[in-house]
């Protein structure tokens, strides 16, 4: 028995220990600041990696961002219109809750511990 499940949330799965983001072609197209239709477009051309789900494009987050960074249009209608636009407001000015570069590494090492064990 089938059950549709929508929605509008990133669909976000464990693959291998790594997290596969998908979104569908209306998100999509709001982060990257582009119509639906192109989006469409580079499923039809085979340019980004897709499944679908209950009948809706999930489009594989991280081809997503590969291919927006190869078309010069999409590149600059992301920093312009779409999640691009936002990343000056994201850099850290007070580093005092930033890691440093010593416990970075420390927390490196002891993941790659617990990972080898």
């Amino acid at each position: 028995m089938y059950t549709k499940t929508y929605t509008n949330m990133s669909e976000i799965i464990q693959k291998d220990g790594q997290e596969i983001v998908r979104v569908s072609i209306s998100e999509a197209a709001r982060l990257f600041g582009v119509n639906p239709q192109t989006i469409r477009r580079a499923i039809k051309a085979q340019e980004v990696t897709y499944v679908v789900v209950a009948g809706r494009y999930k489009i594989n987050f991280e081809s997503l961002v590969k291919w927006s960074q190869q078309k010069t249009t999409v590149r600059n209608k992301s920093n312009t219109r779409g999640i691009g636009q936002y990343v000056d407001k994201w850099k850290i000015k007070n580093t005092l809750y930033s890691p440093n570069k010593k416990s970075a590494a420390r927390l490196q090492t002891k993941k790659d511990d617990d990972a080898a064990e």
